[in-house]
């Protein structure tokens, strides 16, 4: 059986491109989105594209749960990075935050969202598949720009993806940095654009970058998404390729990012 969607949508929004296009395709489908911004940096373009949007800090959970009581929300959506770091400021988390974090056995990826989804459910609240609105961002298989990966680049390419599928069975991260099919750089708390300046500076260039879903992704969080900032993090520290998996990933702006990696001499594609 089909999901129904309600008429009335809730977003929890961190940071970039991402919630907005979710906000813009869903009013564009005729639904009403009612958003909790974790971010400041997306706040003027979610106010184009929602009816409310509310500023809350990621720990104010009872705030955040009282927000879609009052708004009678039903269902949610998840989408925009917010940073692990977060998880360092316990002191901006309220009481019920703080007492599920001192709960979790280890504060990973999918530790952490699966306790906020659980606490959503109880109170009546359905955390959907990130991709609904925005399925038309998810990438085939193939090379997208007009530079064609050399036969060294594919084998760090297939190194790295195996490298990377095996970082996600153990929820570290999805991304890795390889050179002459040597691992530069894996992504743990510092997130991907940090993960590529990192492993690229080593490599001192031609880096290639893999990111991967995890073998066991939850579709409600945490689905890769590569955008301009991350091709622009290669092109300062000289990465050459840039690798996502096909049909499991979203590249926000498309045209953009491709003619900024045709222009600046990267491959970019989906494997």
């Amino acid at each position: 059986m089909s999901l129904m969607l309600e008429n009335k949508q809730g977003l929890i929004a961190g940071d970039g491109t991402l919630p907005v296009k979710m906000a813009q395709y869903a009013k564009e489908n005729g639904f009403e989105v009612v958003c909790i911004s974790l971010s400041n940096d997306n706040l003027s373009q979610l106010k184009k594209y929602c009816s409310k949007v509310y500023s809350c800090h990621p720990g104010e959970v009872n705030r955040i749960e009282k927000i879609f009581k009052d708004e009678q929300l039903k269902q949610v959506t998840f989408l925009g990075k917010v940073h692990k770091k977060v998880l360092l400021q316990l002191h901006k988390f309220d009481a019920r935050a703080r007492e599920l974090i001192q709960k979790a056995l280890r504060l990973n990826d999918d530790q952490v969202m699966m306790m906020i989804v659980d606490e959503f459910e109880k109170a009546g609240i359905t955390v959907l598949d990130q991709t609904i609105f925005i399925k038309n961002l998810m990438i085939p298989a193939g090379v997208l720009g007009s530079i064609k990966p050399t036969t060294q680049q594919m084998d760090d390419v297939n190194y790295g993806f195996w490298l990377a599928k095996e970082m996600g069975k153990v929820d570290v991260g999805q991304s890795v940095v390889i050179k002459d099919k040597m691992v530069m750089a894996v992504e743990a708390i510092e997130g991907t654009d940090v993960c590529i300046k990192r492993g690229a500076k080593l490599a001192k260039n031609n880096a290639s970058v893999i990111k991967v879903s995890k073998p066991a992704q939850d579709k409600r969080f945490d689905i890769p998404a590569v955008g301009l900032r991350t091709l622009k993090t290669m092109k300062r520290y000289k990465a050459s390729l840039l690798a996502v998996e096909a049909n499991e990933t979203i590249i926000v702006d498309q045209e953009k990012v491709v003619k900024f990696a045709d222009d600046n001499n990267i491959v970019i594609m989906a494997v």
